[in-house]
């Protein structure tokens, strides 16, 4: 027997990847120096960093950063916002956020998130994953190319 999606499943699924492209978009632009309010970080101007078993996981995270957390201001909810890439077989491992909240936007590549409860999610090109302050996770490259990825950090 074969099953098709309802119209609403369909719908909803529009819906989602349409917000998922939308929110890639905008941090995309912002990350390619159009203008976001009244601030630019150009992409060839952005701080480059590496990070060697970031939050306890595996290889090395690389990441170009339009700005770090010590750079913004105490009332500016995004603290920090970058490109960040993850060799094949390399992670982040499941760590704690106790004052912000993360935001991933994959853009290429896939992985596996592991969530607030610890339960591992296939992730691909498009896909959006969050954690909430009090909240902990990782990610972990598992195709055969980078996986790369914007990371919005934001804090109340």
């Amino acid at each position: 027997m074969h099953h098709t999606p309802s119209t609403a499943s369909r719908i909803s699924h529009r819906r989602t990847l349409w917000l998922s492209a939308s929110v890639l978009i905008a941090a995309g632009a912002l990350l390619l120096g159009e203008k976001a309010h009244s601030e630019v970080y150009a992409k060839e101007g952005m701080i480059k960093a590496q990070k060697e078993k970031a939050g306890g996981g595996q290889g090395v995270l690389v990441g170009e950063y339009a700005f770090t957390r010590d750079k913004a201001k105490k009332d500016e909810a995004i603290k920090e916002i970058s490109w960040l890439s993850l060799k094949p077989g390399d992670s982040i491992g499941y760590h704690p956020h106790t004052t912000n909240e993360d935001t991933y936007i994959i853009v290429s590549g896939t992985g596996v998130f592991k969530d607030k409860d610890g339960k591992d999610v296939p992730v691909k090109a498009g896909d959006v994953t969050i954690v909430r302050k009090g909240e902990s996770h990782g990610l972990t490259a598992t195709g055969t190319e980078p996986l790369v990825f914007i990371d919005v950090i934001a804090e109340q």
